[in-house]
C-alpha cells in the first residue's frame, strides 16, 4: 500500500489521485519598490506642536504604518492595465531638543501616496453570491463587477531624518492630509494641528512595498488527497514544568552573534553604505 501523502515536500514523486477544480485568486501581476518620500510633513498633536515650536532642533526615532487606502482604476485606451491608487498613514515619533536636558518625544501624523500601472486582464461578469448574512434578510450579496482586486504588502518604514522649517520658509510641502479617517485619529490622544501658520516638521521615509493585481478564477490542478492534520492539538499539561522543559533554549541571549552572523553577505558591520556591491543598510539586530 502506498504511503500516505501529507503537506510538505515530496519525496518519491508519488502520482496524483486526480484532477480538481478550485476557485481561487489568480495573480496576473505583480512589483516591488522601495520608495524613497523625502520632506513628509507631520502633522503633531496639540502637545507636541507646543513642544516643537521651542525646539532647537529633532531627531527622527520611528514610523509605523497605520492603515492604506487602496484604490483600482482601469486605464482607458490601454486595455488591461490598472492604476493602483496607495494612499498610507503613518504614526512618526521623532526627538526635539529643547535644552541641555533630556529631549521630549513628539508624535504626529504623516500621509504618503503612490501609484503604480499594472496588468490585470479583462472581465465583464457580473458575480452574484448567496453567502448568508446572520440577522440579515435572506438576501444575496450585493452585486459586483469582475474588477481585479489590489493587494498590497507593506511593512513598517525606515524613518531616515527629521527637520523642522519655520512657516516663513519657502518649502515645497506635501498637500494637507484632508479627510482623515475616524480610526486613524483615534491613534492619537489628542487632536492634530493641521495648520500652515506654525512651525512644521518633515521627516523622510523609506518605504518597501509589494503591489499585486489578482483576479478570480477557476483552476485545474492535480490532488493528492484531503489535508488531514497529522498533529493532535497540544492540551494543557498538568505540570507546568514539564512544559517548560520543550521550550527552546534562549542561546543568543547569552552568546551575542558574531557579525557574519548578523551581515551573511560578508560586508564589514560598521559599513551601512553600498560597497563593492554589498548592501549593508539593512542589517537587523537580534537582541
Amino acid at each position: 500500500m502506498p504511503e500516505k501523502v501529507t503537506a510538505g515536500p515530496l519525496r518519491g514523486n508519488p502520482p496524483p489521485r486526480e484532477a480538481v477544480c478550485i476557485h481561487t485568486r489568480k495573480v496576473y501581476d505583480s512589483c516591488r519598490d522601495r520608495d524613497c518620500m523625502q520632506d513628509v510633513r507631520v502633522y503633531l498633536t496639540a502637545s507636541s506642536q507646543a513642544v516643537l515650536e521651542n525646539a532647537m532642533s529633532v531627531k527622527a526615532q520611528s514610523a509605523e504604518l497605520l492603515w492604506s487606502y487602496v484604490d483600482v482604476e482601469p486605464i482607458g485606451y490601454n486595455r488591461g492595465f490598472y492604476t493602483v491608487d496607495v494612499r498610507s498613514f503613518y504614526r512618526v515619533e521623532c526627538d526635539a531638543f529643547t535644552g541641555v536636558g533630556r529631549p521630549r518625544r513628539i508624535a504626529g501624523l504623516a500621509s504618503c501616496d503612490k501609484r503604480t500601472v499594472l496588468f490585470g486582464s479583462e472581465g465583464s461578469a457580473r458575480i452574484f453570491s448567496s453567502d448568508y448574512v446572520e440577522d440579515g434578510e435572506d438576501l444575496q450579496y450585493a452585486e459586483r463587477t469582475n474588477l481585479p482586486v489590489a493587494e498590497v504588502e507593506m511593512v513598517d518604514p525606515v524613518c531616515l531624518s527629521a527637520r523642522m522649517v519655520d512657516p516663513c520658509c519657502e518649502v515645497e510641502l506635501n498637500a494637507m492630509v484632508a479627510d482623515i479617517p475616524a480610526h486613524i485619529c483615534s491613534c492619537f490622544e489628542e487632536d492634530l494641528v493641521i495648520g500652515s501658520d506654525v512651525r512644521q516638521l518633515l521627516v523622510s521615509l523609506g518605504q518597501f512595498s509589494i503591489i499585486r493585481l489578482e483576479r478570480d478564477v477557476q483552476l485545474l490542478i492535480p490532488a493528492y488527497d484531503f489535508c488531514m492534520p497529522q498533529n493532535e492539538c497540544p492540551g494543557n499539561p498538568d505540570d507546568p514544568c514539564a512544559l517548560f522543559q520543550n521550550f527552546r533554549f534562549p542561546t543568543d541571549a547569552f552568546f551575542p552573534p558574531r557579525a557574519s552572523e548578523l551581515n551573511p553577505t560578508g560586508c564589514a558591520a560598521a559599513d551601512q553604505t553600498n560597497v563593492g556591491g554589498c548592501s549593508c543598510g539593512s542589517l537587523s539586530r537580534r537582541r
